[in-house]
């Protein structure tokens, strides 16, 4: 099963729309499973840095399998070798919230990036959409985490 360019659309104009009714200008990017850029976009008034940020949320919640408030203990339990982790990968790994996994019938599609809130928001707009259009937020629990 994979994320459908229709389906990403779908999420983006998701959480833009419900960025703009927190009155937020949000960056908004969508991966795939192996998080690949599927699609990006920038409200208006949404700061020059929010897309990579959002890409970055996007990727790590996609190859980490676990959205990104998920990896807080494990960046502060073992911070030398998560931090080597973007060494090793395409882009940023992020532990941080506003980066949640897609996933649907217990398979990942891929990752779900927001940026341009305060961390709460970012956090919310991406599970009130990904909730809204049915998609699980369930994820096993990688020892003690605090999202």
């Amino acid at each position: 099963m994979r994320l459908t360019l229709v389906e990403a659309e779908e999420i983006l104009a998701g959480a833009l729309q419900r960025g703009a009714e927190l009155g937020k200008a949000l960056s908004v990017a969508i991966v795939d499973a192996g998080g690949h850029l599927i699609a990006v976009k920038r409200s208006d008034g949404a700061r020059a840095l929010t897309p990579e940020i959002a890409i970055a949320k996007a990727y790590s919640s996609a190859i980490m399998e676990r959205p990104t408030n998920m990896l807080y203990d494990w960046a502060d339990s073992n911070p030398g070798f998560f931090a080597q982790l973007s060494n090793l990968a395409a882009r940023p790994i992020v532990a941080t919230e506003g980066g949640v996994t897609i996933k649907r019938d217990g398979e990942i599609l891929g990752g779900l990036g927001v940026s341009g809130g305060t961390p709460a928001e970012d956090q919310k707009v991406c599970e009130e959409v990904l909730t809204g259009l049915g998609y699980e937020l369930t994820f096993a629990a990688w020892g003690k985490n605090r999202g």
